[in-house]
């Protein structure tokens, strides 16, 4: 049910020119250790302006949003969480128009589901994601994916999180991949 979802939102996305990216655990099934996962991460490259386009959208998806009131939950979080209720399945659309997610938007890998392209996030892009949610099951992630794809562009994840790094009060993000990779 996943690939008739994804290549769904593959399809509409591209309809729209909407630019997108699968992030979280359906992109760590493509890059590092099979695991479970209920849900399907997708960052956007636009802001929350576009939330009436993306009700439009999800509504030809048969997903039903999950706040309240999603204009102030969406304003507030930058995320909307919904259902593709038949399923169960969990679809969360992130709006970002950062420099570091537009660029990691146009790095995205385009993978045939159903005999349609749907973007995933490279996954040197996987990782900087994984080490800025920082959570154990993140990091294990990390830990496969390294395992699984030796020839990663070490470089490219080191300068984003150590400008990440530079704007955050944590200040963790080099540290903790540094870690993994010594680990590794």
């Amino acid at each position: 049910m996943f690939e008739k979802i994804l290549a769904g939102l593959g399809t509409v996305l591209q309809d729209h020119k909407i630019p997108y990216m699968i992030i979280g655990g359906q992109a760590v099934l493509l890059y590092g250790e099979p695991r479970l996962t209920r849900d399907i991460d997708i960052t956007l490259g636009v802001d929350v302006d576009h939330l009436e386009e993306l009700l439009g959208i999800i509504e030809k998806l048969s997903l039903k949003p999950l706040p309240q009131d999603i204009q102030q939950f969406v304003r507030q979080t930058m995320v909307l969480p919904c259902l593709h209720e038949e399923t169960g399945i969990r679809v969360d659309f992130i709006f970002s128009y950062s420099p570091y997610e537009t660029q990691a938007i146009q790095r995205a890998k385009k993978i045939m589901i159903r005999n349609i392209e749907v973007c995933f996030a490279s996954v040197e892009d996987l990782i900087i994601h994984k080490i800025f949610a920082g959570r154990p099951r993140d990091l294990e992630d990390v830990r496969s994916i390294l395992v699984r794809n030796p020839d990663i562009d070490i470089d490219y994840i080191a300068d984003w999180l150590e400008q990440f790094d530079a704007s955050s009060e944590e200040n963790n993000f080099l540290n903790s991949f540094g870690s993994i990779i010594s680990d590794a």
